[in-house]
């Protein structure tokens, strides 16, 4: 019985995380042929969002929500990134 429960929570934990990724990828990402280090900047921001998640899990989601702020960060500077490349394009 406990089992089959640690084993509901865990899929149920992976589900969201992955539902969470998903959510957190950029609809719109910065064009790399226009603005290469944008872009890049961009690329490495959506890496260590995954990273995130992965020492979430490895952690059972047991870090005292300081992962989650991380994250919360990460999406901001997914926000910036995208309105500076919004910005370069109306200077050019």
């Amino acid at each position: 019985m406990f089992k089959t429960k640690l084993i509901s929570a865990a899929v149920g934990a992976g589900l969201i995380a992955g539902g969470l990724v998903a959510w957190a990828q950029p609809k719109e990402n910065v064009s790399a042929a226009r603005h290469p280090n944008l872009a890049a900047a961009q690329r490495l921001s959506e890496q260590a969002y995954m990273k995130i998640t992965a020492a979430q899990e490895a952690n059972e989601f047991d870090l005292a929500g300081h992962a989650a702020k991380a994250k919360e960060l990460l999406e901001q500077v997914n926000n910036e990134l995208k309105m500076a490349a919004r910005q370069a394009n109306k200077n050019k």
